[in-house]
């Protein structure tokens, strides 16, 4: 699965930028969260959920990541690095933000990468535990 290589691949630069090889590299250092390739792009998931991937919509602009995050701490990011992180209409409703690959060092895309399997993880807990909660009984509910 070479193919999607040679469309996505940027060059890292000297000040320690990134490319999509690297948010693949750094996601497979993160607990449970497994990379995968198409011709559209990389993604992240953890657990099936998605953490980040190539921003395919038309509206992003090329050699950028989607990453998932909550409302405050993406509008904290675009609000203190309006440079490295962006937002198009498209996006705006889902708790996500548009990484600028060419703008971000390798440690704070890491950094970016771990918060957002977080949120995701915390989601998937969520999700779990309103499952469990209708699974159980009235009596068994009030138990836990």
């Amino acid at each position: 699965m070479i193919f999607w290589r040679a469309a996505l691949k940027t060059t890292p630069t000297h000040h320690g930028k990134v490319d999509f090889d690297t948010v693949l590299e750094l996601g497979a250092l993160l607990p449970e969260v497994k990379a995968s390739c198409s011709n559209r792009g990389v993604a992240l998931k953890l657990k099936g959920q998605l953490v980040a991937c190539t921003a395919i919509n038309p509206s992003a602009e090329p050699n950028s990541l989607m990453v998932c995050l909550d409302f405050p701490a993406r509008d904290t990011l675009l609000e203190k690095q309006p440079d490295t992180y962006y937002m198009t209409p498209h996006y705006r409703g889902y708790a996500t933000v548009l990484v600028r690959l060419a703008k971000i060092g390798r440690s704070k895309l890491r950094n970016l990468l771990e918060q957002a399997a977080q949120f995701v993880g915390a989601q998937n807990t969520k999700k779990t535990a309103k499952k469990t909660s209708r699974r159980a009984g009235p009596d068994e509910s009030r138990r836990s």
